[in-house]
């Protein structure tokens, strides 16, 4: 089954936002090409390293927020 790329960042951007502790950190639980998308898109900083945790960008925290707010999309039959 293929996912259509940019809804799959915007959820996982979203839960990231929905998740993030200490003034805009996220756990980095997600898949890591869908992380390597966002950071290069400038929403968070590198995902790669030993940490685990990310941050949010200032652009990437408000978009987080924006999209989490938004009503539950419906599901295509």
């Amino acid at each position: 089954m293929e996912y259509d790329k940019e809804i799959l960042q915007a959820a996982v951007l979203a839960l990231l936002g929905v998740f993030e502790f200490d003034k805009g950190r996220a756990w980095k639980r997600d898949d890591f090409s869908v992380m390597d998308d966002l950071y290069k898109q400038g929403l968070i900083t590198d995902p790669r390293g030993h940490r685990e945790s990310v941050l949010l960008t200032e652009a990437g925290r408000l978009k987080a927020k924006t999209l989490a707010a938004q009503p539950t999309p419906r599901l295509r039959n």
